[in-house]
Formats: structure tokens, sequence, C-alpha cells
């Protein structure tokens, strides 16, 4: 219900400081980490949200309505967003 949106942005935060310490990084690496974590989880709501909308209006057949298609659209985007893992590792 209401609380699920709560729950899933406070772990998104809690992983963003754990992984932020569990790398050592300073001050200044760990606000263009969060900068471009926050711009990235951004861009995923914007992208799932628009997506699902555009589903919404669609037709669509009655089996992929709903959470199937959340799930769907959630595996789609982040098969999407690995392509860009290690994208600047530097080697």
């Amino acid at each position: 219900g209401l609380f699920l949106p709560l729950i899933t942005t406070n772990c998104a935060i809690l992983f963003l400081a754990l992984t932020q310490t569990s790398r050592g990084y300073n001050f200044f690496e760990g606000i263009f980490f969060a900068l471009g974590a926050g711009a990235g989880l951004t861009l995923a709501l914007v992208l799932m949200a628009g997506i699902r909308e555009e589903a919404e209006l669609s037709d669509i057949p009655d089996v992929l309505k709903g959470a199937a298609m959340s799930f769907l659209i959630a595996g789609i985007l982040s098969m999407a967003f690995m392509g860009f893992a290690g994208l600047f590792s530097g080697a």
C-alpha cells in the first residue's frame, strides 16, 4: 500500500550509505558518488513511471497488467542499466 514506496526509498538511501562507507571514499568522493547515485535513481524512477503510464494507456493482455508488468519493466530496465556497469572504471 502506501508504505511500500517509503520502505524502498529508505532501503535505497541505506544502500548508498553502506556502499559509500565500504568503499572508503573521502568527503568529496562521497559527495560525487551520492550525486551520481541520486541522479541515476531519479532517472530510473522517471523511466519506470513513464513506461508504466504508457502501459496503462496501451492495449495489453490482462495477464500482463498490474504487478506482472511492473516486474517485466523493472527487469528490462535493470538489464539496460547493467550495460553502464564498469563504464568509468578506468580500465
